[in-house]
C-alpha cells in the first residue's frame, strides 16, 4: 500500500467483501488464537458486535472494490443488557505501521461502543507487548488485572478498562474476588461463593464448593435440567458457613414451582421449600417478605453487606431462567455486578462479567423472574465471628401495606 493511499484510509463498518483481506491480516499479524473467516462472518453478520476495517477510499463515481485491501481492523463485542463493550482484537498490516492508524482504530472503537451506549470499553492485552500497552495508556486506559497465564504458553495478560462516557461520575465499586461457574446450573453457589470471599480473606472459593453448596441449596427440580438454587438454600448455605444472611423476597410461595409442571416434581420441591425455612429458623436467620428498592440497598451496601441478587437472565442472553450475580456497587446511574456465567462460545472472557455496569432502569427490570415477577435478594454480611456474634431472633414478618 503506497504512503499516499495510508494517509487517506477510511475507517468503515466491516462488509461481505472483505472477509478474505481480514483472514489474510489476521494471519500475518497474529501466530495464535487466530479468527477463522467463520469467525469473521458471524462477528459481522450475528454478533452483538461491530467490526471496523481500515481501507483506501472508493473514488468518486466507482463502485466498491470487489476485494478491498484492509490495512487494519478493530472488533469490539458489547454485552447486552449492559452498558459494557470490550476491545476483543486490533490489527494493523505491516505497510501501515507508524501511521498513528492503531490510535484511529481505537478512537473509532471508543467512538462506535459510545455511540452503543457504553460506558467502559474494556481490553486484554499480553503483559509483554509494551508498544500496545503503550498506546493504551495514553488513550487514557487503566489497568486492573493482570491474569497468570492468560495466554498459556505466550504469558501473562493485562486488563485495561476506561470509561468512556460520564467520567465525573464517582462510583463506588468493591473489590469482591471474581469466580466463574463451571456448570450451566451453579450461578447461585458461584455467587455465594463471590460474597463469602469478599467477606471472609479466609474463605477459599473451589470447584467442590461449588458443587457442595449446589447440593446443599438446589430445589432439585427446574423446568428442565438440573435445578437451581433457591434463595432460601443459598441462606442456608450461606449461616452454615457462619455468615450474617438475611432473605428479602417478595412472595412467601415456593420458588421456581410454576416451571415445573408434573405435581410429584412440585410436591418434593414444597417438602425441600420447607426444609430451608425450618434451618433457617434454627439459625436465627431473617427471612423478610418484602422488596428491598435500591436505596435500601445502596445502604446497605454501604454498610458493608454483599446482595447476592436473583435476575432474569433473558436481557442478558435471551434465555428465559433464572440466575444469580453478585452486587459489587453504584454510582448515579449504574449498578455494577459480577456475573458468574462466561459465555465463552460468543468469543468471551471473565472481564466481560467483573463488575458490569447495568443502568438502574435495566436492572430493576431485571431483577424479577417468571410469570410471578419473583424478586429475591440474599443479603450476606461478615461472618458471626468477626462481626461481635450479632446474633437475633429468627423473624418472618410480612411490611403491613
Amino acid at each position: 500500500m503506497s504512503t499516499e493511499a495510508l494517509r487517506t484510509l477510511e475507517i468503515r463498518p466491516a462488509r461481505t467483501e472483505d472477509l478474505r483481506a481480514l483472514v489474510a491480516l489476521e494471519e500475518a499479524v497474529f501466530d495464535y488464537d487466530r479468527l477463522s473467516r467463520r469467525n469473521f462472518q458471524w462477528m459481522q453478520r450475528r454478533a452483538n458486535a461491530a467490526l471496523l476495517v481500515a481501507t483506501p477510499p472508493t473514488p468518486e463515481g466507482e463502485t466498491a472494490v470487489t476485494e478491498p485491501e484492509i490495512a487494519g481492523y478493530a472488533l469490539v463485542l458489547f454485552h447486552r443488557g449492559t452498558s459494557l463493550a470490550r476491545l476483543y482484537s486490533i490489527a494493523v498490516s505491516d505497510s501501515a505501521r507508524g501511521q498513528r492508524l492503531g490510535a484511529r482504530l481505537l478512537e473509532a472503537a471508543e467512538a462506535e461502543a459510545v455511540a452503543r451506549g457504553a460506558v467502559y470499553l474494556r481490553l486484554e492485552v499480553r503483559a509483554d507487548n509494551a508498544t500496545a500497552i503503550q498506546l493504551y495508556v495514553s488513550r487514557g486506559y487503566v489497568p486492573f488485572e493482570r491474569v497468570v497465564g492468560y495466554y498459556g504458553q505466550h504469558g501473562d495478560a493485562l486488563r485495561f478498562e476506561k470509561r468512556i462516557r460520564f467520567p465525573s461520575l464517582e462510583s463506588h465499586v468493591r473489590a469482591i474476588p471474581y469466580y466463574e461457574q463451571i456448570t450451566d446450573f451453579t450461578c447461585g453457589s458461584a455467587s455465594l461463593m463471590m460474597a463469602m470471599a469478599a467477606l471472609d480473606s479466609d474463605y477459599t472459593p473451589s470447584r467442590q464448593e461449588e458443587l457442595q453448596i449446589w447440593r446443599e441449596a438446589t430445589t432439585i427440580f427446574m423446568t428442565s435440567g438440573h435445578g437451581g438454587c433457591s434463595p432460601h438454600g443459598l441462606a442456608v448455605a450461606a449461616a452454615t458457613r457462619g455468615f450474617e444472611v438475611s432473605v428479602y423476597s417478595n412472595s412467601d410461595s415456593v420458588p421456581f414451582l410454576e416451571g415445573v409442571r408434573d405435581e410429584a416434581k412440585k410436591e418434593v420441591m414444597r417438602l425441600v421449600h420447607e426444609d430451608f425455612l425450618a434451618k433457617l429458623d434454627a439459625s436465627h436467620a431473617q427471612v423478610v417478605q418484602s422488596v428491598l428498592s435500591f436505596e435500601e440497598l445502596r445502604a446497605r451496601m454501604d454498610e458493608g453487606v454483599v446482595p447476592v441478587v436473583l435476575i432474569s437472565e433473558y436481557r442478558l442472553t435471551h434465555k428465559k431462567a433464572p440466575h444469580w450475580v453478585v452486587l459489587t456497587g453504584y454510582d448515579e446511574r449504574f449498578v455494577y455486578m459480577h456475573d458468574p456465567g462466561v459465555d465463552e462460545d460468543e468469543h468471551r472472557s471473565a472481564t466481560d462479567y467483573i463488575h458490569v455496569p447495568v443502568t438502574h432502569a435495566d436492572f430493576e427490570r431485571m431483577s424479577r423472574f417468571g410469570r410471578s415477577r419473583l424478586r429475591s435478594v440474599v443479603m450476606l454480611s461478615a461472618p458471626r465471628s468477626r462481626s461481635g456474634d450479632r446474633r437475633r431472633k429468627s423473624r418472618r414478618r410480612t411490611p403491613t401495606p
